[in-house]
């Protein structure tokens, strides 16, 4: 599926003496029709935080009544009537309680967007493939094995009616995440990256998310259901996504990762335990709703949300793990850890108190390899005007420029501009949807691992 897209051109008007400039504007029949089904987590909202010259100004809703849909609303009301920078949406809603038969019958638009519950995501996807429809996703597509065999099936079906399946991978995008990639491709500085053990794995993600937080300058209200292992998935199969996408975005770019070179070594699960007055506070509710009655032990709710893998990939020993706190400290909020191993030097990304609970990212040298200037001289040809200072010997801290800072709401818009790239083309890159398959497949198999461990 293509969509041309004519830009604004300058035309230089010489018999008048004078520049014109002449805006031709993308004709409505071209544009991005934009689908959101059934939107129950607010990363549904954060598509349209900006809007897009190539995407239609009309979002169609399909979803059924409730909070979840409202709160949606609610956050595109506010994205148009904010001061700075309003954007001008227009939301056709249909709400019924076949909302998904509807879509598929009206299908308004080419693209599906889909961010709400993980345990009806792939059969969405099926749906909307099987119908012509585009999907963006937001993580993770599949929470089980079974959802595993349904996505395969799903690109098989998008591939025969020439739609993408495309999911939501804003990490790509954090500024230091982006460093430490880019600079570990820089032989004088890194080297080449170890073969690692499960001890000092090759790359190393860690990340610390929170139940209670705010988004957009508003508490986040989560759905009960978020809650449902059943119904969002385990840590190790959801938040996992994004890392296990890194380390195969980071340690081998562009290529295609075989799932017969990933091998999984260990895998572990345990639950965060929340009271009822925590529940309460980021639910609104003032009991338990029994689907939960499963989880609940003395009282408390058992939330398996975090998670943790070592595995080997094409070689490489990776390690990644997930834990869920209920609420960050003051001044704190979601943090990041990496490591990526090299010969010549090791990129870690520090997020803690030291840094101002900012991520940052050092350089530790592993011997006299390379001069500072040097280091300055790279980290300036990916972001300009950035600086090192020295912490302590061969080790040096990187300061990125603010303004690359946009921070983790505004990485949805970026994702989205990429994803409206490969729409037009009509293709994702060649290795992208093999290496989603098999980023799925690693969660998978340390899903499973985690839990024969325990059954």
């Amino acid at each position: 599926m293509k969509f041309k897209i004519v830009l604004p051109i300058l035309c230089l008007c010489f018999s008048c003496g004078q520049e014109k400039k002449v805006e031709k504007e993308i004709s409505e029949d071209k544009k991005v029709k934009l689908i959101t089904l059934d939107p129950g987590h607010f990363h549904a909202a954060l598509v349209h935080k900006k809007m897009y010259a190539e995407v239609d100004s009309t979002i169609y809703v399909f979803a059924p009544e409730g909070p979840e849909v409202k709160s949606f609303l609610s956050k595109i009301d506010s994205y148009n009537t904010r001061e700075e920078s309003p954007s001008k949406w227009e939301v056709n809603s249909e709400l019924s309680n076949d909302y998904l038969e509807q879509m598929i019958a009206k299908k308004p638009g080419n693209v599906m967007i889909v961010a709400g519950k993980n345990s009806k995501k792939i059969d969405y996807i099926l749906e909307a493939v099987k119908s012509g429809l585009n999907v963006y996703a937001d993580k993770p597509l599949v929470i089980s094995p079974s959802g595993l065999k349904k996505l395969k099936k799903a690109y098989e079906i998008a591939k025969e009616n020439n739609v993408l399946i495309y999911d939501i991978m804003t990490e790509r995008f954090e500024a230091t995440t982006k460093l430490q990639k880019q600079l570990s491709k820089i032989s004088n500085i890194f080297g080449d990256i170890v073969e690692g053990t499960v001890d000092e794995p090759a790359i190393s993600k860690e990340s610390v998310h929170h139940f209670f937080k705010y988004v957009s300058g508003q508490p986040l209200i989560r759905p009960s259901w978020f809650f449902d292992v059943n119904e969002e998935g385990e840590g190790i199969v959801d938040v996992t996504t994004h890392l296990v996408d890194l380390v195969q975005w980071e340690v081998f770019p562009n290529q295609v990762i075989d799932t017969n070179n990933v091998k999984m070594i260990s895998a572990k699960r345990w639950p965060t335990i929340m009271s009822l007055p925590e529940f309460s506070k980021v639910t609104g509710l003032e009991a338990f709703p029994s689907f939960l009655d499963k989880d609940i032990i003395d009282g408390k709710l058992h939330v398996y949300c975090n998670g943790e893998m070592n595995y080997s990939i094409n070689g490489k020993h990776a390690k990644v793990s997930v834990t869920w706190n209920y609420q960050a400290p003051e001044g704190t909020g979601d943090t990041h850890y990496s490591i990526m191993r090299g010969t010549k030097s090791n990129l870690e990304i520090k997020q803690g108190a030291a840094e101002d609970y900012k991520p940052t990212l050092y350089v530790k040298s592993k011997g006299n390899n390379f001069t500072e200037d040097e280091l300055v001289t790279e980290v300036n040809k990916i972001y300009k005007s950035g600086s090192v200072e020295m912490v302590s010997d061969g080790v040096w801290k990187v300061n990125i420029p603010q303004k690359f800072k946009i921070g983790h709401e505004a990485h949805f818009g970026q994702v989205t501009e990429n994803f409206l790239k490969y729409l037009k083309q009509g293709e994702l890159p060649e290795w992208e949807q093999p290496n989603i398959i098999a980023k799925y497949y690693t969660t998978m198999e340390g899903y499973k691992m985690a839990k024969s461990n325990i059954e």
